[in-house]
C-alpha cells in the first residue's frame, strides 16, 4: 500500500468519526435503535480503515476481515429499513442475520460453497436495499419523509455494492467483469473515501431536518 492509499483512507476514517459523531448527538435526544445501527456501521467502517493502514491490503482475505467488513452494509441497511421501511423490517433482518451468519460460518470454517454464495448475495441484496432505499422512502415508505438530499444516502449505497461485490468475488478466487484484483486494489481506497462522504452528505441532510 502506498502513502497515497494511507493518506485517501485517514480521511476516510476522519469522515466516518464525524458522522459517528453526528449520529450519536441524534441518539442522545431521539433515542431510536435505527440510529445504533448506523453508529456501528460506521465505527466497523473506521476500524477497518485503521487496520488496512497498518497492516496492509492482505487483511482483507482474513475471515476476520471478511465477517467484520459485513457489518457495515448490515448496520446501515437495517437502519433504512427500521428507519423508513417497518413493515418490510422482520423479513429483512431474518435475511439480513442468516446471511452474515453465513459468512461468518463459511469464512471461519473454510465451507468456500457457501461462502461464494452467501457473500455475492448478501452484499448485493444489502446494497440494494441501501441504494434504492433512498430513492424510494417518499413513495413506498412508512411513517417519517426523508430529508431533501437524503438521496446521497442511495449513491453511497451504489458504491458499497460494487466494491463489497468485487471484493467478494476476489475473496472467492473469481473476478467479477473487469474488477480484477490489481484495478480493485488500485480503486479501493478512493472508493471509500467517495462512499464515506456521499453517506455523509444524505445522512446529515436527514439529521439536521
Amino acid at each position: 500500500m502506498n502513502w497515497f492509499d494511507r493518506i485517501i483512507l485517514l480521511l476516510t476514517g476522519l469522515t466516518a468519526v464525524y458522522l459517528v459523531w453526528q449520529f450519536w448527538k441524534r441518539y442522545s435526544w431521539e433515542k431510536k435503535v435505527y440510529v445504533l445501527y448506523y453508529i456501528m456501521s460506521f465505527v466497523v467502517l473506521f476500524v477497518s480503515g485503521v487496520l488496512l493502514i497498518f497492516m496492509g491490503y492482505g487483511i482483507l482475505g482474513s475471515p476476520f476481515v471478511l465477517t467484520v467488513a459485513s457489518l457495515i452494509p448490515l448496520g446501515i441497511s437495517i437502519g433504512i429499513m427500521r428507519q423508513y421501511y417497518e413493515q418490510y423490517l422482520r423479513p429483512y433482518i431474518w435475511f439480513a442475520t442468516v446471511g452474515f451468519l453465513a459468512i461468518a460460518i463459511s469464512s471461519f470454517a473454510g465451507w468456500e460453497l457457501v461462502r461464494k454464495i452467501s457473500v455475492p448475495v448478501f452484499h448485493g441484496v444489502a446494497g440494494l436495499v441501501i441504494f434504492l432505499g433512498p430513492f424510494l422512502v417518499n413513495k413506498y415508505g412508512q411513517g417519517q419523509k426523508a430529508a431533501e438530499g437524503f438521496w446521497w444516502v442511495g449513491v453511497g449505497g451504489v458504491l458499497i455494492g460494487l466494491g463489497g461485490i468485487a471484493l467478494a468475488f476476489l475473496s472467492v478466487g473469481s473476478q467479477l467483469l473487469f474488477f480484477s484484483q490489481s484495478f480493485v486494489l488500485m480503486i479501493l481506497a478512493p472508493l471509500l473515501l467517495l462512499m464515506t462522504l456521499a453517506f455523509t452528505f444524505g445522512f446529515v441532510k436527514d439529521i439536521k431536518e
